[in-house]
């Protein structure tokens, strides 16, 4: 059973064995999912968006896509516009440190540049992550499994259970996703058509006002007389003063017609270069005494703060 030299051949050196599939590194898949944009496999770059499917993407590659479609990739081909994607607001690891690797102590290649702000979790894939469609507030599953208000921790935003998105979903997760998202959708297109449909009542409404007040306003004048139901015609008296005319009463002392006398109002009889407060009779004296035309104030031997004479030295 030997061989030259005296080798004992292994059982694999004789017998053909099937060869098993190569399995791939979990701890590696894992990282690369949640650090990598989906459509471009390059790493995340702020600003980080996520899908009503939770896929991690870069917000610049996703415009790229958009403006390109050959771009897309097929598991990305339900994001037609931005509305379709959510920034995300991620709290920041401090225990995170980037920079160059230099081979001479251990890296730590689990360290996640993310965590809950609740529970303080890194978002590395070893524990689900969900985030708030409404505020795009990232929290771990654990942090709303803890705190069971519809809430959010982070933003205080309420919130349902239909607008929580789990991230980076496996597959029995992202067939819930897909019911979530064809939801989403359909109350979106309602609520936009509810929007449409309330402003085209608004405008119907407004339309319809604007055309009554034109007809009730415009009624035909026969030129300062109105005719009655016996044919007779009747003067008309027109009560509203013309424009030029209430500009020339406007730019005159506007004299206050009291029976057959005319009086001038006191408000524009002060505004004459004329008037003076010494010669007013309404005025009191002490309010007479602050100008310095008045009796009190010219008979004055000593300064006043309020008079325009101080009596300087």
């Amino acid at each position: 059973m030997g061989c030259d030299g005296g080798t004992i051949p292994k059982r694999d050196e004789l017998v053909k064995v099937k060869k098993r599939p190569e399995q791939k590194d979990k701890a590696s898949e894992l990282s690369f999912k949640w650090c990598h944009c989906s459509i471009t496999q390059q790493k995340l770059e702020v600003p980080i968006v996520a899908c009503m499917l939770g896929r991690l993407y870069s917000k610049d590659s996703v415009i790229e896509a958009l403006l390109d479609r050959s771009k897309m990739p097929e598991h990305a081909a339900h994001i037609k516009s931005l509305k379709d994607i959510k920034d995300l607001a991620l709290t920041v690891n401090p225990a995170f440190t980037t920079g160059a690797e230099t081979g001479d102590g251990y890296i730590d290649r689990q360290t996640a540049q993310y965590i809950c702000p609740t529970t303080g979790i890194e978002m590395n894939g070893k524990f689900k992550f969900c985030f708030v469609w409404k505020c795009g507030c990232v929290v771990s599953e654990r942090a709303l499994k803890e705190v069971r208000d519809n809430i959010c921790h982070k933003c205080q935003t309420a919130y349902s259970e239909g607008d929580i998105v789990i991230l980076n979903p496996e597959q029995s997760d992202l067939d819930l996703m897909r019911v979530r998202m064809d939801a989403r959708v359909a109350r979106m297109k309602a609520e936009k058509k509810a929007k449409k449909g309330s402003k085209t009542v608004s405008t119907e409404t407004e339309s319809k006002s604007t055309s009554n007040g034109v007809h009730s306003t415009e009624e035909p004048s026969t030129s300062g007389c109105s005719s009655s139901s016996s044919g007779e015609v009747k003067p008309t008296v027109d009560l509203k003063p013309k424009k030029d005319e209430a500009g020339s009463s406007k730019r005159k002392n506007k004299i206050v017609p009291t029976g057959a006398k005319e009086i001038e109002d006191p408000a524009f009889k002060k505004s004459k270069s004329t008037y003076s407060v010494a010669k007013d009779d309404n005025a009191s004296s002490v309010y007479k005494s602050l100008f310095t035309s008045s009796d009190k104030a010219k008979s004055q031997t000593r300064a006043h703060w309020i008079t325009y004479n101080p009596f300087y030295n």
